[in-house]
């Protein structure tokens, strides 16, 4: 596979948010990556999840109740007992679909597109001895909060991953990472407003000047949590496709996170504005 900033070079790569889920098939699965991959999707983002005796899963942590039906953390779980779960529906009823260990994950995708391993902060060193297993380095892009602690570990213990911070209205990371001995290939952005710093196509155009690559979120987790200035996969669905997608492909955004890639990827290829 190409480098992930050569692909984004080409394209806008569209990161399938946990996977495409729906109906019986719960996010978070080897179903519904399988079902990203087989619509297009650039990028598949994970949740990594850590036991009580180390073991990484793919789940999002404080999910539990509404997707197991499980009132205890992962994190507080042994192995033995998170391999007995399942997946419930968007019904609440049971499905087959256990909760899959980050290597069962990393085996399906390898070879078959990018991967997102977000929350990554829980086990840096574990999550990374993974991916360097698989032999996934230059496949798998790792966050951090925009903090210098997480600057440090990621130093210490990945230092060749593709490595993005989510940073939260303004930069104040960026120049101290092109100094760190860090693989630091661009930014996850949140800003509630079009007028915030790394909304602008000012912000955007200087950091693709720096050859770095940015990613926005159309996802909506919670209304209340504005990520894109409402330029969302809610307002592409139900309102006009542009005011979303085609909003955060004109901008400039190199990777565009959606619930919904199939529908993303025909509006952006249906208008010309996925390829650059």
């Amino acid at each position: 596979m190409k480098k992930i900033i050569d692909a984004a070079s080409e394209r806008i790569l569209l990161a399938a948010h946990r996977g495409a889920a729906g109906g019986n098939i719960p996010c978070n699965t080897l179903a519904a990556y399988e079902i990203a991959l087989r619509q297009g999707a650039d990028i598949v983002e994970i949740d990594g999840a850590v036991t009580a005796d180390k073991q990484l899963y793919v789940f999002h942590p404080g999910m539990e109740h509404p997707h197991l039906r499980s009132d205890i953390r992962i994190r507080d779980m042994m192995a033995e007992d998170v391999d007995k779960l399942v997946f419930v529906n968007q019904d609440g009823t049971r499905t087959v679909h256990p909760v899959s260990r980050l290597d069962e994950v990393l085996d399906l995708i390898k070879g078959r597109a990018y991967v997102n391993v977000d929350k990554f902060w829980d086990d840096i060193p574990g999550i990374t001895d993974c991916i360097r297993r698989h032999g996934m380095q230059e496949q798998v892009i790792v966050k951090t909060g925009a903090d210098p602690k997480w600057f440090d570990l990621v130093e210490q213990y990945a230092p060749e991953l593709p490595y993005m911070p989510i940073i939260s209205e303004t930069d104040t990371c960026t120049e101290a990472l092109l100094k760190r001995k860090i693989n630091f290939i661009g930014a996850e952005v949140l800003f509630k407003t079009e007028e915030s710093q790394v909304a602008t196509k000012a912000y955007i155009d200087t950091m693709h000047e720096k050859g770095l690559l940015l990613w926005a979120n159309a996802i909506v987790y919670d209304y209340r949590a504005v990520l894109t200035a409402g330029h969302t996969d809610d307002s592409s669905l139900t309102g006009d496709p542009y005011s979303g997608w085609g909003w955060l492909a004109d901008q400039g955004y190199d990777i565009i996170q959606t619930d919904w890639t199939l529908a993303a990827k025909l509006y952006l290829d249906e208008v010309g504005k996925r390829v650059k």
